[in-house]
């Protein structure tokens, strides 16, 4: 069980501190690390938001290991470029899900652009097909995400996954009463609303120290972190492409705004078709959008392009439409 949360990085109110109230600037940010093709999908995230004339720039947080040649090519697409450092978690025998994930525990830097007062935070592998910007207007103090899904074959290591209980449909397969109170609701990572603050930052990097990694790295270590400000927005805005067939009742695809290709084989850049659940229609289809945008030379970035009329495309956002997840739980450290 990872230790409570710190104080220092949160109100009394339980809400995320904030140092910079005096500021109004907003972005999406998104990671990258390497010299590898991942490049092609923060080009591809850059021209998505251009599509749906998303009213604000797309920041890149990015390893010193980022090629000059990647960076040049980020530039031309009039993304903001910020170099960090990486974070490592505490040495440990962890085998994590995935053996990039533990890279990942950088994108923890992204708290300390307090130049901004909100920021939208994407994966390179995401995709937006409508515009978002009204995610901006959700209330200060809080953690916005999508909640995730228990049961593809990568959760193997969760209660979660041997029960065969899953968040997305907790009435299909109940959690056993012998096993306590349900997890809490846990989100993916891929996709989030936050607030810079120098304060969280430091509350993150203390907590990390003392944290023992687990499988999912980040995203287990900001599931426990935001646990007690987490509120759940519905999957249109990160639909991790293992719903389509796994929760299919759960997806109206004609609605779905933000599109996450995290499942094995879907990275648009390099999809085949070969791999398990590849060769859907609805799968392809995704795929075909994504290319359909990374290939529009209309959607490069012009020198006359600008962001400073920033209300023009945000709408306010009504949480009151947002439907609560059909969960009840008692809080409780997570599983994953």
């Amino acid at each position: 069980m990872a230790p409570a949360v710190t104080v220092d990085g949160f109100t009394s109110t339980g809400k995320v501190a904030t140092l910079n109230t005096g500021y109004s600037k907003r972005a999406y940010v998104t990671f990258l690390a390497g010299s590898g093709d991942y490049v092609k999908g923060v080009v591809g995230l850059a021209k998505g938001l251009r599509k749906v004339k998303s009213a604000y720039p797309l920041v890149v947080a990015m390893l010193p290991d980022v090629p000059e040649e990647h960076r040049k090519i980020l530039r031309s697409q009039g993304c903001i470029l910020k170099e960090i450092e990486p974070i490592y978690p505490p040495e440990n025998q962890i085998q994590f899900a995935m053996a990039y994930y533990v890279i990942n525990y950088s994108k923890l830097r992204i708290w300390n652009f307090e130049e901004y007062s909100k920021m939208v935070y994407l994966d390179a592998d995401i995709q937006v097909f409508e515009n978002i910007d009204h995610l901006f207007d959700t209330p200060n103090g809080y953690f916005f995400a999508v909640m995730d899904c228990f049961c593809e074959k990568t959760w193997s290591h969760s209660p979660q996954y041997s029960v065969g209980y899953c968040q997305q449909c907790p009435d299909k397969v109940t959690w056993p009463a012998e096993m306590g109170s349900p997890p809490p609701l846990y989100f993916n990572a891929g996709m989030f609303v936050y607030e810079p603050s120098r304060l969280t930052f430091e509350s993150l990097i203390e907590n990390l120290r003392i944290t023992a990694p687990t499988p999912f790295a980040e995203q287990d270590f900001l599931n426990k972190f935001f646990n007690h400000v987490y509120k759940p927005i519905p999957l249109v805005y990160n639909l991790v492409l293992a719903m389509l067939w796994r929760h299919p009742e759960n997806v109206e695809l004609e609605k779905v705004k933000v599109v996450h290709y995290c499942a094995a084989g879907s990275k648009p850049w390099r999809y085949t078709g070969e791999e398990a659940n590849m060769d859907r229609e609805d799968i392809k289809v995704l795929v075909a959008k994504w290319w359909e945008v990374y290939n529009d030379p209309s959607l490069d970035f012009k020198a006359d392009d600008s962001v400073t009329n920033r209300e023009a495309f945000s709408r306010p956002l009504l949480l009151a439409s947002m439907p609560e997840p059909a969960v009840s739980y008692v809080p409780a450290p997570s599983a994953a």
